[in-house]
């Protein structure tokens, strides 16, 4: 079957997503993304379709719970060469998601500028992180783009792959948000 393949699109920081999204529409591939991030994809002159709509599950409690959802991880973790995980994943009726796309809140720049717990609260990332590790334990098909200063090597690489990135390229993204989201994992005091 070879259905259309999407990007998921989430960040904070939303420089530079002009060049991101004209490099995906080139090749075909569609972008979903969440509120805000939609908004600002819409608003530069992009088609997007966005998570709630996908999963039919709103974004609840201001926001922070929009990724954390079935869907989204089975279209992420299903190994594409084992048929069960296929089957099963065919049955969802959902998309392919074959880049991810996003950058964490700046916790730890809001800790270091405030003492204030309330004022950085929800500057801890739940649903990024998980969705970038999903991503990157299935680094064979899947490329995580967790920093935008990797914006530039991702489109020189799809580029030169005639719209798909080459393995090494997989498995260097995969590494750096393994070693981004592992950083994280600390107790707040």
């Amino acid at each position: 079957m070879n259905k259309k393949k999407y990007a998921l699109i989430s960040v904070f920081d939303k420089k530079n997503l002009f060049s991101i999204c004209k490099t995906l529409t080139h090749y075909n591939i569609g972008i979903i993304s969440t509120g805000l991030t939609a908004k600002n994809i819409k608003s530069i002159g992009f088609n997007c379709k966005t998570i709630s709509n996908l999963t039919k599950f709103p974004e609840i409690l201001d926001g922070r719970v929009k990724t954390l959802h079935p869907k989204i991880h089975a279209s992420l973790l299903y190994d594409r060469i084992n048929k069960k995980h296929a089957s099963v994943f065919n049955k969802l009726n959902f998309p392919i998601i074959d880049f991810v796309i996003i950058n964490l809140y700046p916790f730890e720049k809001i800790t270091k500028s405030s003492s204030n717990q309330n004022s950085y609260i929800d500057m801890i990332d739940i649903g990024g992180p998980t969705i970038l590790r999903s991503a990157a334990k299935n680094f064979n098909s899947i490329t995580a783009i967790s920093d935008p200063k990797d914006y530039s090597d991702f489109i020189k690489n799809i580029k030169r792959n005639n719209g798909i990135t080459s393995i090494d390229f997989r498995k260097k993204m995969a590494q750096k948000v393994f070693l981004k989201t592992s950083k994280y994992d600390f107790l707040i005091s």
